[in-house]
């Protein structure tokens, strides 16, 4: 298995003492559930504490009645982390991912947000499939203009959406029927939270706002 963990912390540890407060504290969390992800073999597992990783880096609350992908903020933690990547690790990621994981979860209806909408009877079939249909094409829009934020939020509203089955007791555990789109996930998520990281730890003098979570020391 990867190990981005070590070579993360080690240079975390090395730098801490000057990183600002909220950035110190974003890495610090994500670095201890890049550890624990990294350290299983379960798939299931792996990939919840990869998207916990990715959460304690992002560290602002998500609103489950929007589209992830349609969250001005979330939106903005991405533009912003694409252009701090003087490195172009990012885009490197996603391209090189393209052709197979990524293709093939943009390709599967199961982690898309609207087949659940129509199977809830939310949606009909002609809504979530136009909606399937214009997403596949936004990131295929996306991968020609080359613009990595674009193609990232519609990735990881997939994602997002796979996080969701698993965390609201959605699906079983080591089901064969999601295999395929967990392996997908957590391949493209294992190279990604380490990335991140990386980037953050890279722009000491970026503005990242308040940990949702903040570090509380009780009265004694």
């Amino acid at each position: 298995m990867d190990n981005h963990y070590q070579t993360l912390k080690t240079r975390q540890r090395a730098e801490r003492d000057n990183y600002p407060e909220n950035l110190g504290l974003r890495v610090h969390r994500a670095l201890s559930w890049l550890n624990r992800a990294e350290q299983e073999d379960d798939l299931d597992s792996r990939f919840i504490f990869l998207w916990i990783a990715f959460n304690a880096a992002y560290a602002t609350e998500i609103d489950d009645r929007q589209g992830l992908s349609e969250q001005a903020s979330f939106n903005a933690f991405l533009k912003k982390l694409h252009d701090l990547d003087h490195g172009k690790r990012l885009g490197e990621i996603v391209w090189r991912a393209y052709s197979g994981a990524i293709r093939i979860l943009l390709d599967n209806p199961y982690v898309f947000a609207g087949f659940w909408d129509y199977q809830k009877g939310n949606q009909t079939e002609e809504q979530w499939q136009q909606s399937f249909s214009a997403a596949k094409k936004a990131a295929n829009h996306a991968l020609a203009a080359q613009d990595t934020p674009r193609l990232l939020a519609i990735v990881l509203a997939r994602i997002y959406t796979l996080r969701n089955q698993l965390i609201h007791g959605g699906a079983t555990w080591a089901s064969s029927v999601n295999r395929e789109q967990i392996r997908d996930c957590v391949s493209i998520m294992g190279e990604l939270v380490p990335a991140v990281i990386e980037i953050m730890m890279d722009s000491l003098g970026t503005l990242w706002g308040d940990a949702s979570y903040p570090v509380v020391i009780a009265a004694r």
